[in-house]
């Protein structure tokens, strides 16, 4: 037998949006450090928008093939582009340069320390086009420009609830309002485990199977307890209290005992809701009087870290079960056995 996987739609949001643009100016700043980027000609693109997370290497615009040129992407010369230009002397560099600076680049990064050639630098100032070096070498600029665009490019949406870091699991609480879910994860926090985000969780999709969550904007850590008011976790509990951005692993959702009246009482059937294309486990968690919810995220935190490894403790206990079952049977004289209750 096989666990069941059952689909249910429980994050009603916007559909997720990706960041339409980054300008120049925001991509230096955040990277000038990480990637030894330093400017060669000027603040002259710093305006310019960057819209696309791929970036491209102008080596055949150069030669004069422009017809499927990705002029709108930041430009990335080598050590073969540096190379060509170098080979090539007076009007016929001058003929290379203009091809690419002919459109409106974003900016160009020129990399392995590679000495920029004068009439690159010129052009570039006539045609208002910010040229950065790094001593790095291409495959490194690649490779860390490139996360650093698929982050910032990344879908995203903004969801009602409440995310905690439980025994490392990203364990998300959704549920109507005023159902406990601030309450529960601040009891979660005196028992040692850490707050991402209250009330407003921010979810990135990371590549294709990975999505994570972050605090929005000025909210931080602050949290509302009803009765109590606004409390600040860090000032509270200090860092060990908080986090700032975690992967989500579960969704619990939070129901009053009796709405929604059908729970699972085997673990034979697992949910799941899809975020963003993405298949995240769901847990629906009746809240009753006298229930201790905390100690049931616990179990489900660890629960789901024992499927992360490849144990289902239903589906194991059933197998064994289903075992003593046929042992029994087959011991059994002279009983038939119906195999449709096996």
């Amino acid at each position: 037998m096989t666990v069941n996987k059952i689909y249910k739609q429980v994050i009603e949001s916007k559909p997720p949006k990706a960041r339409q643009y980054i300008k120049v100016s925001k991509m230096y700043e955040d990277n000038k450090d990480f990637l030894k980027l330093h400017i060669v000609n000027g603040e002259h693109s710093f305006e310019r928008k960057i819209e696309q997370k791929e970036l491209n290497r102008p080596g055949l615009a150069l030669s004069g093939f422009v017809k499927v040129f990705t002029f709108w992407r930041v430009q990335v010369m080598g050590n073969t582009e540096i190379g060509y230009l170098n080979t090539l002397h007076g009007q016929k560099r001058i003929d290379a340069i203009s091809n690419v600076l002919s459109f409106e680049l974003p900016c160009i990064i020129v990399t392995n320390n590679n000495v920029v050639p004068k009439e690159l630098i010129d052009i570039a100032n006539d045609k208002g086009v910010t040229i950065f070096s790094t001593p790095e070498n291409t495959t490194a600029v690649h490779r860390l420009l490139s996360e650093y665009l698929d982050e910032k490019f990344a879908p995203r949406m903004v969801v009602h609830g409440t995310l905690v870091d439980v025994f490392s699991v990203g364990v998300l609480f959704v549920g109507v309002a005023s159902i406990g879910k601030s309450e529960l994860a601040l009891d979660l926090i005196e028992r040692g485990h850490q707050l991402v985000a209250d009330d407003a969780v921010e979810i990135t999709k990371i590549g294709t199977r990975t999505l994570q969550g972050a605090p929005v904007g000025s909210l931080g850590h602050h949290m509302e307890i009803r009765g109590l008011g606004i409390i600040d976790v860090y000032k509270m509990f200090g860092v060990r209290g908080i986090r700032g951005i975690k992967d989500i692993h579960v969704i619990v959702k939070l129901e009053r005992y009796g709405e929604g009246g059908d729970y699972e009482r085997t673990g034979l059937d697992e949910t799941f809701t899809e975020i963003m294309d993405v298949d995240i486990p769901l847990v629906e968690l009746p809240v009753m009087e006298g229930k201790n919810l905390t100690i049931i995220a616990e179990a489900i935190a660890l629960d789901q870290k024992l499927k992360q490894i490849g144990i289902f403790q239903a589906l194991d206990f059933n197998k064994e079960l289903m075992k003593k079952n046929m042992k029994e049977s087959n011991n059994a004289p002279d009983k038939e056995i119906d195999t449709e209750d096996l």
